[in-house]
């Protein structure tokens, strides 16, 4: 008989355990229940959010405190396998890190995506909320239309409707094979997600019977195949921070240069928000996730030998599910990609050399060149921008928003998307050691590491510098010989850090450097 309590066993059949079974049993658990495998579900449903504020300082170092708990509470518990429920940007990969570190079969249940609103006949989604900020300066919007847009933007549960960083994380973890087909394209409120909630209770007892952990599944091929997905899919710049973190806590050697050879044999093909015009919904209603999967397997572009949640390889899966329907054009054909390589580059050069991260879709072009105009705040910057003091040809640079300076690397939605609602987006590139949003678009680079607030060449910026970006030779230097770096450093002193205790201290003293994906566990 196969034994499927393998680690609960320890706490409820021990006999020298008696304390932990009375509690089990004063908790409502029957002798029959003893003897049954014990499942955590990890649930990190929330009814908030912190963007475009200080709030956004714990974005990030969330992602290791839910990887922290998780992996915690399912030690510290003996519990056998685990399910988690993750419906936003950071809780999916922190779910994912715990995953991997515990090493005990488990599933993922994304939440959902979001449906658009309407407005004047047309969808909206969480981004035009957002934008309404820049075309209400503009003058472009009265506020009551502003307001009349954010109160329509988001009309109920799931979680950021485009190809942004939830749905980029979900799209990933199906093609990781921790996830049940369809999962990363249901929407939150469609029937067929309570349905995958039903068959997760049968696939964990699968995967308690096989004994197949993460390790099998979450291998060096399974990162490739989730890549490749996000690539073609246009995903957000944070899948970089988090797939290398996730890979790190995998034991699975990743790079951000692994990104770069991907996007370089790698078209983008999606249609989709923020750059496009379609949402994760459209998506799903021409196919879904596993649609695009199927087409990346055809193409030789996926491998698929790789194990999945359902004990089947990706391809066993794939098998019996449709193709693409029938003139969608949502994801183009390989003939006619939106940009013949990826989207996601990797910058280096005297301002990054650590590397950093761009987003070029092709449509804002693939090169940018101007004089910096420096802010040490994503707050200074939106107030310039307030006071008509941005100007078209510019390069803007955010600094000390790193992981340390930030302190947690916040995400720069506000600016970029106030950028857009001005009229500016098209005429402007922005530089961060910050993130992006995955409903940012534009001429951006973030993570430029090393960051500001260690020294990195950004801290030494001043106005006026000519910075130049090149995302087919994949380069980002300003325009200062060695000698003057050399000696604005020596000048340079660092600011004091912003937080000096606390959760966030704490976070600073451990991060690493977002070239190798913010990871506090040393």
């Amino acid at each position: 008989m196969i034994r499927l309590n393998r680690y609960s066993a320890r706490i409820t059949q021990d006999k020298s355990q008696g304390a932990s079974q009375a509690m089990l049993y004063g908790a409502g658990l029957t002798p029959d229940d003893m003897g049954k495998p014990q499942v955590g579900i990890a649930s990190v449903w929330y009814e908030g959010n912190s963007m475009g504020t200080d709030g956004m300082s714990y974005s990030l170092q969330s992602r290791d405190l839910i990887a922290d708990s998780i992996e915690t509470v399912m030690a510290a518990q003996w519990y056998d396998a685990n399910v988690s429920i993750p419906g936003c940007d950071k809780n999916m990969p922190g779910c994912l890190m715990a995953i991997a570190r515990v090493d005990r079969p488990a599933i993922v249940i994304y939440g959902g995506t979001i449906r658009s609103g309407e407005w004047r006949g047309g969808r909206i989604d969480i981004i035009s909320a957002f934008q309404s900020y820049g075309e209400a300066i503009s003058g472009a919007l009265t506020d009551d239309e502003r307001e009349t847009i954010v109160r329509r933007a988001c009309p109920g549960a799931g979680a950021c409707g485009g190809m942004y960083t939830a749905n980029t994380m979900a799209a990933a973890i199906e093609a990781l094979g921790m996830s049940l087909p369809y999962s990363s394209s249901t929407p939150a409120t469609a029937p067929e997600k309570l349905e995958e909630c039903r068959r997760a209770g049968a696939a964990v007892k699968s995967l308690l019977e096989q004994d197949l952990r993460p390790s099998a599944i979450m291998t060096r091929a399974a990162f490739e195949n989730a890549m490749v997905l996000i690539t073609v899919l246009g995903g957000s710049t944070n899948a970089v921070l988090h797939l290398l973190a996730i890979a790190r806590s995998a034991g699975v050697d990743l790079s951000i240069d692994d990104f770069q050879k991907v996007s370089d044999r790698v078209p983008f093909l999606a249609d989709l928000k923020p750059s496009g015009q379609y949402l994760m919904e459209d998506l799903h209603d021409v196919g879904g996730t596993p649609a695009v999967l199927r087409m990346l397997l055809e193409r030789g572009l996926i491998d698929g030998d790789c194990l999945t949640v359902t004990g089947r390889t990706l391809a066993e899966n794939l098998a019996p599910l449709p193709d693409l329907a029938p003139g969608q054009d949502v994801v183009l054909p390989f003939d006619s990609p939106i940009k013949a390589t990826g989207h996601l580059q990797i910058l280096r050069g005297n301002l990054a050399t650590e590397g950093s991260v761009a987003k070029i879709t092709g449509k804002e072009g693939e090169r940018f060149a101007g004089p910096a105009q420096v802010y040490d705040s994503e707050e200074a910057m939106v107030e310039a921008l307030e006071r008509g003091e941005i100007r078209g040809g510019s390069v803007i640079v955010i600094r000390y928003e790193g992981p340390k300076g930030g302190p947690g690397m916040p995400e720069m939605l506000k600016p970029t998307s106030a950028l857009m609602g001005v009229g500016l987006g098209d005429s402007v590139a922005l530089v961060t050691d910050g993130r992006f949003s995955g409903g940012s678009h534009g001429f951006l680079i973030g993570h430029v590491a090393p960051e500001a607030q260690e020294g990195g060449a950004l801290a030494l910026v001043r106005d006026g510098d000519r910075i130049e970006i090149d995302a087919v030779r994949n380069t980002i230097d300003v325009a200062l010989s060695d000698a003057e770096l050399e000696a604005r450093g020596n000048a340079w002193e660092p600011p004091p850090l912003k937080a000096t205790r606390g959760t966030l201290y704490r976070y600073v003293k451990t991060v690493s450097s977002a070239s190798t994906g913010c990871v506090t566990d040393g």
